[in-house]
């Protein structure tokens, strides 16, 4: 009789985080950062149909990288969960805090104990009405969950990129601003292997915001014409 091949729990474990981190740096990276009047959301997507960035309820918005069908999933049961939830008690029992707690339950028991991790991490934003209370919270392949202040930036590059939106983002900065960083950020070259920075066109961008001043829905998207006006020297392509 032969015997069954024996892996322990931590190499199970790291061959699972590695394999879901491989997957999700194969993404573009996305950047949820919060500004004078409300939440941005920026990510490369040339995609019309095919969104990272989406609506939950009310003042909560989603941005995801990694696998389109599996974020999709999630983004699916979320809204009915806050559907769910807003129909049985009432719209402002709704929270980003709620809706972070589901995920992390689900996406830590698909970590550990399916055959394959999600390969996919997760931002759920909330809006208030003053910027002290806005909410931002990062969600891992493994359930991890964390609250993020100001910003939080997600895919392959995340470290890289945070970073370098940490030396130039305050809580003062305009949508028109705040767009400009964003889109500098992702555009920017790595040191380490020479690439030089690229200069990202409207139409290669996907954006969205969640506006504060906004009546009971805050989530709107950002049009191409609209990003060409707000972003400085931006051409429409």
């Amino acid at each position: 009789m032969t015997q069954p091949f024996y892996v322990s729990p931590e190499q199970l474990m790291k061959d699972r985080a590695d394999f879901a981190r491989k997957g999700i740096a194969r993404g573009r990276s996305v950047i949820v950062v919060g500004y004078r009047g409300g939440i941005a959301f920026v990510t490369e997507n040339t995609s019309r149909a095919l969104h990272k960035i989406s609506e939950i309820y009310d003042r909560i918005g989603f941005a995801a990288v990694g696998k389109y069908n599996e974020f999709e999933n999630l983004r699916v049961a979320g809204v009915r969960y806050a559907d769910l939830r807003g129909y049985s008690y009432d719209r402002v029992d709704v929270s980003a805090r709620g809706l972070a707690n589901a995920y992390a339950q689900t996406m830590g028991a698909v970590f550990t104990t399916e055959s394959k991790p999600l390969e996919v991490e997760l931002a759920v934003a909330e809006v208030a009405a003053t910027q002290a209370g806005d909410q931002i919270y990062r969600l891992g392949y493994d359930g991890s969950v964390a609250e993020e202040p100001g910003f939080v930036v997600m895919g392959g590059a995340a470290e890289r990129l945070g970073a370098l939106v940490r030396e130039e983002w305050t809580e003062d900065l305009t949508l028109a601003e705040v767009l400009g960083l964003a889109v500098r950020v992702l555009g920017a070259g790595e040191e380490e292997d020479g690439s030089a920075d690229r200069v990202l066109a409207p139409a290669s961008l996907e954006a969205a915001v969640l506006d504060r001043h906004r009546p009971r829905r805050a989530f709107q998207r950002l049009s191409v014409p609209a990003l060409t006006d707000l972003l400085p020297g931006a051409e429409q392509k």
